[in-house]
This record gives structure tokens, C-alpha cells and sequence, in this order.
């Protein structure tokens, strides 16, 4: 193995190799046509105290009346004006109301001057639904902050992929807004700073840290631009126009719930469709939950994460603060940054807010 100061991977799109799989034989030769080239960065203004965040539910609905009460509150206090969309509280079965309402609420939200900051309520499923419906042109004339996580991955990608904005892979407006996860949020959104994010692993009383390590799987240091988020939501746009080329990105990637006999097929479906092939180097965080299906074997993640990144090449590491934990990171998809896969770190190489 060679250590990371000595290996830098940055993949570009006219000098990556197509290299053996990783799991099962030959080479990957799939011509990645269904992937979007990218298109020119936009970078949103940054977020300001004062300014307003509306608040849509492009996913699942939330019944219960306190988590919207806690998350107006949180944001109030972060500093910022709240505005909820028309149907935040609407929904259609276990979704927030029909896609054609909720896609609305979206366009409005991005039409709307008194607006600055677009964000997620919450995820569940049912983003991919009304990504045909959304305004991409007015965002590309109107650019502002978009973010969330988990199933708002779909929403994060189709923006970004149609319009070159940079989105924000971040907490949702239902999720705890510790002090970690708003440091982080803050130096992305609102200050522009280049920020190293890495976990904080606090062992309290006993000998070694257990919470929050991460773990090497490839070493090395790794550039290009973010892009990820949810697995299972990434793999269900592959061969879809909402999801661009992943030459030379540092792909990072969370789950939760899911047995490890379907992250390992999702994962297949990032191996076959040519993107795992292409990246620079991947950064894994929680896989929350994620534990072996009932009555039959399977492999360990760590067996799954082994076959899947441990021959790509490229530095790999696991367990970074983000996915379905209580301290995030903030991502901005797009930006350039480097990823150390020893010391368990990424660092943003530049702005991610005009």
C-alpha cells in the first residue's frame, strides 16, 4: 500500500481507465452515455441571518404536528425567516400531498424574490415522482440555496444535473440542529470558507473512542468535485437526465434500513452502470441500520465495501458525520474538494456560495 502523501488520485474525463470490477471479473466498458455532462457551476448566493428559508416537502409527508413546530422554531433561532410552502402539511398517502402539488410548491419557492434558501422538511420517498415537473430554467435565472438529504438526494441531483447549480447535502429541516452539524452548515452556506470537516469521536469514559471513527479502506488523498448522497436514491437515477457524469468526482454515499443483500445489488447498479469505474476517490458515511435480511447468509458490509471500492484504486474511507446520524456535514454537489482517506478527512478546495 502507499501512504497519502504520496498518492493523489483526480480522475479526469479524458484520462480515466477503465479499470477491472471489483466485484466479479472483466472490465467495466459501459459507455456512460445516460450520464449528463456537467454543465458550468453556479454557485448560489450565501445564506445570510435574516433571510428567508422556505420550507417544502418534495417527499414524504409529516403527520404529526410538533416536528414542523420544532423545525420553524430551529430556524427562527438559527437566525433566518421561515416560509412554509402551500402544502407542507397537505398528504396523499405517505406522501406530502400529489406530485403535481408538491412540484408546485417547489417552482414557487424558486420564483419567489422574498426567498433565499430552499430546504427539505424532510425525506421518505417520492422526490424522483416530480422531478419531470420541475422549473429548472427559473432556477438557472434565480439561483439560491437548495438542500436536504436522504430521498431529497433525487431533487439535489436533478438540479444540480440541469442547471449546474450547486446544491446542499445537508440537514434537513426536521433534523437536529447541534452545534456540529450548524458549524458546518454555517462555514458552507453562509460563510464560504474552505472547510475541513472531520468526525468528532469522543470516548467520554472509556479507553477508545466506539462512536464516530472512521476506517481506511484505501489510503491516499483525493481531488475532484462532491457528488452523492443516498444510495438507494443514486442508483435509481442511473440511466435517468437527472443524474451527470461522475468522472473524477469524490462520491460519497449513506443508507439506512436497508439489508446488505440490497445495498450490495444497488451498489451493482453503480458498478454496471459505469460510475464507480470513474471516481477519484469515495467517501462512505452511515450506513445506518443496514444489518443482514432474515432466515439466509450474507456478506458483512464490510465484505460488500471491500469488493466494491477495495480494488477501484482510488482512496476510500468509511465512517465519515454524515446520512442518518445526528452530526452532519454539509456537502455542496459540484464543488471541488480532497479527501484523505487516513486521517478520515474532506476538505473543500474553494467557495461553495458566491
Amino acid at each position: 500500500m502507499v501512504g497519502a502523501a504520496t498518492v493523489i488520485s483526480s480522475r479526469a474525463w479524458a484520462q480515466a481507465p477503465i479499470v477491472g470490477a471489483a466485484a466479479g471479473g472483466g472490465s467495466n466498458t459501459a459507455p456512460l452515455r445516460a450520464l449528463q455532462p456537467p454543465r458550468p457551476l453556479i454557485k448560489p448566493p450565501r445564506l445570510q441571518p435574516g433571510q428567508t428559508i422556505g420550507l417544502v416537502a418534495p417527499s414524504g409527508a409529516v403527520p404529526e404536528r410538533l416536528p414542523l413546530e420544532i423545525a420553524h422554531d430551529t430556524l427562527t433561532a438559527l437566525g433566518f425567516k421561515v416560509k412554509e410552502s402551500p402544502q407542507l402539511r397537505a398528504r396523499r398517502g405517505h406522501f406530502a400531498g400529489t406530485d403535481e402539488q408538491r412540484a408546485a410548491s417547489l417552482n414557487a419557492m424558486f420564483a419567489d424574490p422574498d426567498v433565499q434558501g430552499v430546504l427539505a422538511i424532510t425525506g421518505g420517498s417520492g422526490a424522483n415522482r416530480i422531478l419531470p415537473l420541475l422549473d429548472y430554467a427559473q432556477l438557472r435565472r434565480t439561483p439560491k440555496f437548495v438542500g436536504g438529504f436522504s430521498d431529497i438526494t433525487a431533487l439535489l441531483h436533478a438540479v444540480h444535473s440541469q442547471t449546474g447549480l450547486v446544491t446542499y447535502h445537508c440537514p434537513a429541516g426536521v433534523s437536529e440542529w447541534n452545534e456540529f452539524s450548524w458549524r458546518h452548515f454555517r462555514g458552507v452556506a453562509m460563510e464560504g470558507t474552505p472547510v475541513l470537516m472531520r468526525n468528532e469521536a469522543d470516548k467520554g469514559s472509556l479507553p477508545a473512542p466506539r462512536e464516530d471513527r472512521t476506517q481506511t479502506i484505501r489510503p491516499g488523498l483525493a481531488r475532484g468535485p462532491l457528488l452523492g448522497g443516498n444510495l438507494a436514491v443514486l442508483s435509481s437515477l442511473c440511466g435517468s437526465p437527472y443524474l451527470r457524469s461522475f468522472d473524477g468526482a469524490i462520491l460519497f454515499l449513506e443508507e439506512i434500513n436497508e439489508y446488505i443483500y440490497r445495498v450490495d445489488r444497488m451498489l451493482s447498479t453503480l458498478k454496471l452502470s459505469g460510475v464507480l469505474d470513474r471516481v477519484a476517490g469515495v467517501m462512505i458515511g452511515a450506513f445506518t441500520n443496514c444489518k443482514p435480511g432474515e432466515g439466509f447468509w450474507t456478506l458483512t458490509l464490510d465484505e460488500v465495501f471491500e469488493d466494491y471500492f477495495g480494488g477501484l484504486g482510488v482512496p476510500v474511507y468509511r465512517g465519515a458525520s454524515f446520512g442518518h446520524i445526528k452530526r452532519k456535514f454539509t456537502l455542496p454537489l459540484g464543488v471541488q474538494a480532497e479527501i484523505d482517506a487516513n486521517a478520515g478527512t474532506v476538505r473543500l478546495l474553494e467557495s461553495a456560495v458566491a
